[in-house]
């Protein structure tokens, strides 16, 4: 069967200072959709639609709120199996290193220099996943995904995203995708 995925289409370059973290009476307003075999190829078909690249190696960025941690560590792992480099914040990069990872620390915006945005902007940094911390964070997670969007580097907001977006990446590194019109799709899938 076939895998249907919408991603958000806005034109958040046009509107400086806004961060792009969609609340929910924004998540369906532009969007496109990418159809594929499985999650990974729909995922993919859907970035590349709504005009985003996912970098197929690299370094990732990863800061995630507590309570996202410990599935982050999964994600990690698979970023780092399909030959990423990772970095993240020093709470996030504590926790992967206690699950046997190999992490680079990145300063975040209010620690110091040379800091994630430094990284960013020097092109050091090619996927940030970084779900939003909450008020106390507030200026470093809006910084990093402003950041993120003007230098065009993939930034993953939530947990769901950045198990598509690894499943994505995997794909694209095992095959050419393939374009297929609606109507030609059957029960077989697509």
């Amino acid at each position: 069967p076939a895998v249907f995925v919408k991603a958000p289409v806005f034109p958040f370059r046009r509107f400086a200072g806004v961060d792009p973290v969609l609340g929910p009476e924004m998540k369906s307003t532009g969007e496109v959709m990418g159809v594929g075999r499985n999650l990974g190829e729909a995922f993919a078909k859907a970035w590349l639609g709504a005009g985003h690249q996912l970098p197929l190696t690299g370094t990732a960025f990863v800061s995630v709120i507590d309570r996202d941690k410990e599935a982050t560590a999964r994600i990690a792992a698979d970023l780092a199996d399909l030959g990423f480099s990772l970095v993240a914040t020093a709470g996030t990069a504590a926790f992967l290193r206690g699950r046997d990872l190999e992490v680079g620390d990145v300063l975040k915006i209010h620690e110091g220099r040379p800091h994630v945005g430094d990284q960013m902007i020097n092109r050091e940094i090619d996927l940030v996943i970084n779900t939003p911390m909450g008020q106390l964070s507030h200026e470093d997670d809006s910084y990093i995904r402003e950041t993120a969007l003007k230098f065009d580097i993939p930034c993953i907001t939530t947990l769901a995203g950045a198990r598509a977006a690894v499943e994505a990446i995997r794909t694209l590194r095992e095959r050419e995708l393939e374009v297929r019109a609606l109507g030609d799709l059957d029960s077989a899938g697509a």
